[in-house]
């Protein structure tokens, strides 16, 4: 039987300390902790897909919390049975004892634990959502507040015109236009396509 720990955070600035310090303390060996910087809503993720291909019956899998599995109810709900059922290994949800498959394996056991997964993978859903409306509110209020997304917009000077006009007639390079303009190859040649329309 071999011990395997998955550790998922939502994005690259979380971090995963936590999750891994009481992985560690379980005493799962370090090359069997599978550990994800990205989002629940799916299971389309490279080191759990890598994790669940050197799943063995019998194996046990630690994860601190069901929303650490993912955040997609239906799809908790497949791969708890892919992963119990179908592989065979025991799943031992850390922050929740009756999520550990190992024990209540009798009918009364089953029935529970598959009450508390159902209502936990709502929850992990339903918090998702939530997080997702809290985004965009987020956004749309600093929007309304004059905040603008994605790169500044790049201003030409007013000679722009004329500076294009050398590059075409060959009086300058490429080279140069781009170290006068301060500015990439990508954009001044979109800023030369807006300047044509």
């Amino acid at each position: 039987m071999n011990i395997y720990g998955y550790v998922r955070v939502s994005s690259l600035d979380q971090n995963e300390s936590r999750q891994l310090s009481v992985m560690d303390k379980l005493g799962v060996p370090k090359k069997n902790i599978f550990i994800e910087k990205q989002s629940g809503k799916d299971f389309n993720r490279p080191n759990y897909l890598k994790m669940v291909r050197k799943l063995r019956v019998g194996d046990l899998l630690y994860i601190l919390s069901i929303d650490r599995l993912g955040r997609n109810y239906e799809e908790i709900q497949n791969q708890w049975r892919i992963l119990t059922k179908e592989i065979g290994i025991d799943i031992c949800v850390i922050d929740m004892p009756l999520l550990d498959t190992r024990y209540g394996k009798d009918l009364i056991g089953t029935f529970i634990s598959d009450i508390i997964l159902q209502i936990l993978s709502f929850v992990a859903q339903t918090e998702r959502e939530k997080i997702k409306e809290r985004q965009a509110q987020g956004i749309a209020v600093a929007k309304f507040n004059g905040v603008v997304f994605g790169r500044p917009k790049t201003c030409m000077p007013e000679n722009f015109s004329e500076l294009v006009t050398k590059w075409q007639n060959r009086d300058i390079s490429t080279k140069e236009i781009l170290k006068t303009l301060h500015i990439s190859e990508s954009t001044f040649y979109r800023k030369r396509k807006e300047l044509n329309k």
